[in-house]
C-alpha cells in the first residue's frame, strides 16, 4: 500500500517562513556584525565597549591639546572606525526593516482575510502582526540613528565621554577646559572658540541637523500613510470588520508616529541652530 502524500505547504506559508527566518538571522547580525565589519584588523579590540570608551577618552585629550581643527591621527582612526560601524549598522537595520515590513503586511492581510471559527488562529496572527509592527518601528529608529551617526561620527563618538561622572586626571581636566570654553562660546560677545572646539560645534550642528531632516522626511511619509489608510478605512464596508480594524489601527499609529517625529525634528533643529549651547548642556551631563 502506498503511503499518503505529504500535504504541500502553501506558497503563502513558505513565504512567511522565509521572511521570519531572514528576520531571525538579521537581528543577531544587527547586534554583532557592525563591529566586525568596521574593524580593519588593527581595530578588532574596539568591539569591546570598555576599550572603545578608553580609546575615545585618550584620543579626545590628544586632539584637544593639539590645538588644530583637523582631527589628530588617533582621533581620525577612531572616527573612521565609527563611521564604518554606523554605515554597517544602518544597512543591516534597513534590510531588517524591509523584511519586517513585508512580513507584517502578509500577517495582517492573513488576519483581515481569515474567516470561519478559527479564533485561535486569528489571535495568533494578530499577536504576531503586532510584534512585527513594533520591531519594524524599532528598526526604523535604528536606521535613523545610524544615518545620523554616519553623517557626524565625531559627535557620535563624543557621546561616549564620561561627562556626567566625577573623574580625575588628564581627561577630567580636559573636560573642564571644554566646559569653560563652551560657556564663553555660548554667550554673545564671549571669547572666540579654539580650533578644536570650532570643529566640535560644527560637527554637532551637522549631527542634529541630519536627524532633523531625517525625522521630517519620515514624518511626512507617515502622515501620507495615515491619510491613505483612513481613506481606505472610509471606503471599506462595515461587514469587513477585521479589515477596517487593521486599517484604522495603522492609520492611527501612523498619525501618532508622524506627530512624534515632528517633535523630534523641531527639537533637533533647535539644537542644530544653537550648537554651542547644546554641546554645553551635553558636557554638563545633560
Amino acid at each position: 500500500m502506498s503511503s499518503p502524500a505529504a500535504t504541500p505547504v502553501p506558497a503563502h506559508g513558505r513565504l512567511l517562513a522565509l521572511l521570519a527566518t531572514l528576520a531571525a538571522a538579521l537581528v543577531p547580525a544587527l547586534l554583532l556584525a557592525p563591529h566586525a565589519l568596521a574593524a580593519n584588523g588593527s581595530q578588532d579590540g574596539l568591539a569591546d565597549q570598555r576599550h572603545l570608551v578608553d580609546a575615545v577618552g585618550d584620543g579626545f585629550v590628544g586632539y584637544w591639546h593639539a590645538g588644530d581643527r583637523r582631527l589628530s591621527p588617533d582621533m581620525r582612526q577612531l572616527v573612521d572606525y565609527w563611521f564604518r560601524f554606523h554605515v554597517a549598522k544602518a544597512v543591516i537595520a534597513a534590510l531588517l526593516l524591509l523584511v519586517l515590513t513585508a512580513l507584517g503586511v502578509l500577517l495582517w492581510r492573513a488576519y483581515a482575510r481569515s474567516g470561519g471559527p478559527g479564533t485561535a488562529r486569528r489571535a495568533a496572527l494578530a499577536a504576531a502582526g503586532t510584534c512585527v509592527a513594533a520591531l519594524s518601528l524599532l528598526s526604523l529608529l535604528v536606521v535613523m540613528a545610524n544615518v545620523q551617526g554616519a553623517a557626524a561620527p565625531f559627535t557620535s563618538l563624543l557621546s561616549m565621554l564620561p561627562v556626567g561622572t566625577p573623574g580625575h586626571g588628564a581627561l577630567a581636566d580636559t573636560l573642564d577646559q571644554v566646559r569653560r570654553r563652551l560657556t564663553d562660546a555660548s554667550h554673545p560677545g564671549g571669547a572666540p572658540a579654539p580650533p578644536a572646539l570650532a570643529t566640535m560645534i560644527s560637527d554637532n550642528s551637522r549631527y542634529h541637523a541630519t536627524l532633523a531632516v531625517t525625522a521630517g522626511v519620515v514624518a511626512t511619509v507617515f502622515a501620507g500613510m495615515s491619510v491613505a489608510l483612513w481613506r481606505r478605512f472610509a471606503r471599506t464596508g462595515t461587514p469587513r470588520r477585521r479589515t477596517r480594524r487593521v486599517l484604522g489601527s495603522f492609520g492611527a499609529l501612523s498619525g501618532v508616529a508622524s506627530l512624534a517625529l515632528v517633535v523630534l525634528a523641531v527639537a533637533n533643529t533647535t539644537t542644530a541652530t544653537d550648537s554651542a549651547r547644546g554641546l554645553l548642556i551635553f558636557f554638563n551631563g545633560g
